[in-house]
Protein backbone atom coordinates (compact mmCIF):
# COMPACT_ATOMS: atom_id res chain seq x y z
CA UNK A 1 0.00 0.00 0.00
CA UNK A 2 1.19 3.58 -1.15
CA UNK A 3 1.82 5.91 2.11
CA UNK A 4 -0.41 9.22 0.57
CA UNK A 5 1.62 11.44 2.94
CA UNK A 6 4.71 11.46 0.83
CA UNK A 7 5.16 13.85 -1.93
CA UNK A 8 5.66 11.80 -5.23
CA UNK A 9 9.11 11.02 -6.69
CA UNK A 10 10.13 13.38 -9.84
CA UNK A 11 13.70 13.22 -9.72
CA UNK A 12 17.03 10.70 -9.20
CA UNK A 13 19.12 13.74 -8.27
CA UNK A 14 18.09 15.19 -4.51
CA UNK A 15 15.32 14.37 -2.33
CA UNK A 16 11.65 14.81 -2.93
CA UNK A 17 11.46 18.22 -1.03
CA UNK A 18 14.41 19.63 -2.81
CA UNK A 19 12.48 18.57 -6.07
CA UNK A 20 9.46 20.19 -4.60
CA UNK A 21 11.26 23.10 -3.18
CA UNK A 22 12.91 24.34 -6.08
CA UNK A 23 9.44 23.60 -8.28
CA UNK A 24 7.69 26.06 -6.36
CA UNK A 25 10.58 28.43 -6.35
CA UNK A 26 10.26 28.95 -9.86
CA UNK A 27 6.61 28.17 -10.55
CA UNK A 28 5.11 30.27 -7.75
CA UNK A 29 6.25 33.67 -9.52
CA UNK A 30 4.98 32.26 -12.48
CA UNK A 31 1.35 31.39 -11.02
CA UNK A 32 1.56 35.38 -9.38
CA UNK A 33 1.95 36.84 -12.83
CA UNK A 34 -0.84 34.68 -14.51
CA UNK A 35 -3.26 35.44 -11.75
CA UNK A 36 -2.30 39.61 -12.43
CA UNK A 37 -2.74 38.79 -15.82
CA UNK A 38 -5.89 36.96 -15.80
CA UNK A 39 -7.29 39.96 -13.52
CA UNK A 40 -5.71 42.91 -15.04
CA UNK A 41 -6.29 41.51 -17.98
CA UNK A 42 -10.40 41.26 -18.19
CA UNK A 43 -10.30 44.90 -17.03
CA UNK A 44 -8.68 45.64 -20.40
CA UNK A 45 -11.47 43.59 -21.59
CA UNK A 46 -14.23 45.84 -20.22
CA UNK A 47 -12.63 48.99 -20.86
CA UNK A 48 -11.32 48.38 -24.08
CA UNK A 49 -13.06 51.17 -26.75
CA UNK A 50 -12.06 51.73 -30.55
CA UNK A 51 -12.83 50.62 -34.17
CA UNK A 52 -11.47 46.87 -33.56
CA UNK A 53 -13.11 46.52 -30.15
CA UNK A 54 -15.29 43.32 -30.62
CA UNK A 55 -12.16 41.69 -32.17
CA UNK A 56 -9.87 43.17 -29.68
CA UNK A 57 -12.83 42.71 -26.55
CA UNK A 58 -13.23 38.72 -27.66
CA UNK A 59 -9.60 38.35 -27.71
CA UNK A 60 -8.76 39.75 -24.22
CA UNK A 61 -11.51 37.55 -23.30
CA UNK A 62 -9.37 34.40 -24.25
CA UNK A 63 -5.48 35.81 -23.27
CA UNK A 64 -7.93 35.66 -19.42
CA UNK A 65 -8.90 32.24 -20.22
CA UNK A 66 -5.56 31.42 -21.03
CA UNK A 67 -3.97 33.20 -17.95
CA UNK A 68 -6.49 30.99 -15.91
CA UNK A 69 -5.65 27.61 -17.16
CA UNK A 70 -1.54 28.30 -17.36
CA UNK A 71 -2.02 29.30 -13.18
CA UNK A 72 -3.81 26.55 -12.50
CA UNK A 73 -0.91 24.09 -14.57
CA UNK A 74 1.51 25.37 -13.10
CA UNK A 75 0.17 25.85 -8.87
CA UNK A 76 -1.39 22.34 -9.37
CA UNK A 77 2.33 21.38 -10.13
CA UNK A 78 3.51 22.25 -6.97
CA UNK A 79 0.85 20.93 -4.97
CA UNK A 80 1.34 17.28 -7.00
CA UNK A 81 4.49 17.85 -5.45
CA UNK A 82 3.75 18.19 -1.96
CA UNK A 83 3.81 22.22 -1.58
CA UNK A 84 0.97 24.66 -0.62
CA UNK A 85 0.59 27.49 -3.01
CA UNK A 86 -0.44 31.32 -2.44
CA UNK A 87 -2.30 32.41 -5.39
CA UNK A 88 -4.73 34.64 -3.39
CA UNK A 89 -4.70 38.27 -4.40
CA UNK A 90 -3.19 39.84 -1.81
CA UNK A 91 -0.57 37.90 -2.21
CA UNK A 92 -0.40 38.56 -5.92
CA UNK A 93 -0.53 41.67 -5.59
CA UNK A 94 2.34 41.96 -3.63
CA UNK A 95 4.18 39.41 -5.62
CA UNK A 96 3.73 40.79 -8.70
CA UNK A 97 5.79 42.91 -10.89
CA UNK A 98 3.38 43.83 -13.34
CA UNK A 99 1.79 47.40 -13.71
CA UNK A 100 -1.20 48.66 -12.03
CA UNK A 101 -4.00 49.28 -15.48
CA UNK A 102 -5.07 52.44 -15.83
CA UNK A 103 -8.76 52.59 -14.42
CA UNK A 104 -11.97 53.69 -16.55
CA UNK A 105 -12.58 53.64 -20.45
CA UNK A 106 -8.97 52.69 -23.28
CA UNK A 107 -8.39 52.81 -26.67
CA UNK A 108 -7.69 49.21 -28.16
CA UNK A 109 -4.03 50.10 -28.88
CA UNK A 110 -3.00 51.87 -25.16
CA UNK A 111 -5.20 48.42 -23.89
CA UNK A 112 -3.42 46.17 -26.01
CA UNK A 113 -0.17 47.66 -25.28
CA UNK A 114 -1.06 47.47 -21.56
CA UNK A 115 -1.63 43.72 -21.46
CA UNK A 116 1.14 43.07 -24.23
CA UNK A 117 3.85 44.49 -21.41
CA UNK A 118 2.05 42.55 -18.49
CA UNK A 119 2.29 39.19 -21.00
CA UNK A 120 6.31 39.98 -21.18
CA UNK A 121 6.82 40.03 -17.37
CA UNK A 122 4.33 36.51 -17.25
CA UNK A 123 7.29 35.53 -19.83
CA UNK A 124 10.47 36.66 -18.20
CA UNK A 125 9.14 34.94 -15.35
CA UNK A 126 8.39 31.61 -17.38
CA UNK A 127 11.96 32.08 -19.07
CA UNK A 128 13.25 31.55 -15.86
CA UNK A 129 11.27 28.82 -14.64
CA UNK A 130 12.34 26.92 -18.25
CA UNK A 131 15.89 27.75 -17.34
CA UNK A 132 16.27 26.81 -13.67
CA UNK A 133 14.21 23.30 -13.99
CA UNK A 134 16.18 21.82 -16.82
CA UNK A 135 17.78 19.93 -14.59
CA UNK A 136 15.67 20.09 -11.25
CA UNK A 137 12.52 18.54 -12.72
CA UNK A 138 12.31 18.27 -16.24
CA UNK A 139 8.30 17.34 -16.20
CA UNK A 140 8.15 20.86 -14.30
CA UNK A 141 9.89 22.46 -17.13
CA UNK A 142 8.02 21.02 -20.10
CA UNK A 143 4.77 22.93 -17.82
CA UNK A 144 7.03 26.17 -17.90
CA UNK A 145 7.56 25.36 -21.82
CA UNK A 146 4.03 25.06 -22.31
CA UNK A 147 3.05 28.04 -20.76
CA UNK A 148 5.42 30.05 -22.22
CA UNK A 149 4.31 28.79 -25.81
CA UNK A 150 0.98 30.37 -25.21
CA UNK A 151 1.86 33.48 -24.14
CA UNK A 152 4.07 33.96 -26.90
CA UNK A 153 1.13 33.07 -29.41
CA UNK A 154 -1.42 35.44 -27.01
CA UNK A 155 1.43 38.21 -27.43
CA UNK A 156 1.39 37.78 -30.92
CA UNK A 157 -2.40 38.21 -31.60
CA UNK A 158 -3.03 40.98 -29.54
CA UNK A 159 0.17 42.86 -30.99
CA UNK A 160 -1.23 41.87 -34.18
CA UNK A 161 -3.76 44.45 -33.77
CA UNK A 162 -1.56 47.37 -33.82
CA UNK A 163 -0.42 48.59 -36.89
CA UNK A 164 3.31 49.19 -37.14
CA UNK A 165 4.79 51.35 -39.88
Amino acid sequence: MTDTKDAPKTSKTGSNADVAAGVAQFLTPVVHELVALAVNGKQAHWHVRGVNFIAVHELLDEVVAHAQEWADLAAERVVALGLPIDGRLATVASKSDAANPKLGFQPYEEAIADVVAQIDVAAEKVGDAVEGLEKLDPVSQDVAIEIRRGLDKDRWFLFSHISVK
